[in-house]
């Protein structure tokens, strides 16, 4: 189909307005990890790293559509070890061990999930002293705790391909037009691209907000990981649990900052 045909289609523009909802709400993952990378670099870096985070997720992601054909291949089991899971409700195995390469990329990239979360966690309970310094003296706490530019962007390079690969074979099941792909993934990173210094300025702003985050990138490695065995969760109930927690958050935000305000206000007036 040419272009013409596509944009006089109206099914067309109703698959593109669907991907484009379906990259943003599977974006928003990337977006955190991204967010949360890069507030650990000095304050004239960070933005620049966000950039080129999300520049190379479009890279990566039209370029993967450009290898559609090998793309689909990767969902072709690599090897068996014979093992399932008891059936489920609708008799499928409620896991399995047939491996191909889209479910050994998932399990790659929710370890290291598992991992940097982790690790960030460990070092964001460690105690301050009153500059500001975190007080771990372990090996390398110095190190992880200023993290370079170049490691940043290599760390974002490895997490984009796994959400890419996701995002991408997930467009694959719902239409076959490329054109209408790339457009749904251009848009969705300029979305991305606006939202990204907000939301990065919102977590660092909110220290109680980078737990949460954290939490959640916790909970998406563990998706991941069950996605590679064949374990699948329902999106709907990650983004729900997700958006859940956001909204008792931002209650607990709103509720600290009119005490803050109260206890200026008598402050003033005493």
């Amino acid at each position: 189909m040419d272009i013409l045909a596509l944009l006089s289609d109206p099914a067309a523009w109703l698959a593109l307005l669907t991907l484009i909802a379906l990259e943003v709400i599977l974006g928003i993952d990337n977006l955190i990890f991204i967010a949360i990378l890069s507030n650990k670099l000095p304050v004239h870096q960070q933005q620049r790293a966000r950039r080129i985070g999300l520049m190379l997720a479009l890279v990566m992601r039209i370029g993967l559509l450009m290898l559609i054909g090998w793309l689909v291949t990767l969902q072709t089991p690599l090897f068996d070890l014979g093992i399932q899971g008891a059936p489920n409700d609708y008799g499928e195995p409620s896991f399995e061990t047939a491996f191909s390469g889209r479910d050994l990329i998932l399990l790659t990239g929710g370890l290291f999930l598992l991992w940097k979360a982790t690790k960030e966690i460990h070092h964001s309970m460690e105690p301050e002293d009153p500059s500001g310094h975190m007080l771990d003296k372990t090996p390398g706490a110095a190190k992880a705790a200023t993290a370079t530019f170049g490691a940043v962007i290599a760390q974002i390079v490895a997490i984009d391909m796994v959400f890419s690969v996701d995002s991408i074979l997930t467009a694959v099941g719902m239409t076959d037009d490329i054109p209408i792909m790339v457009a749904a993934v251009v848009i969705t990173v300029g979305i991305m691209l606006v939202a990204a210094d907000p939301l990065a300025r919102f977590i660092e702003h909110n220290p109680t907000l980078v737990m949460l985050a954290l939490a959640f990138l916790v909970m998406i490695g563990v998706v991941l990981i069950a996605d590679g065995f064949g374990f699948h969760v329902p999106k709907g109930y990650i983004y729900a649990a997700m958006g859940f927690s956001v909204g008792v958050e931002i209650l607990n935000i709103v509720q600290r900052n009119r005490r803050q305000r109260n206890r200026e206000a008598e402050a003033v007036e005493a």
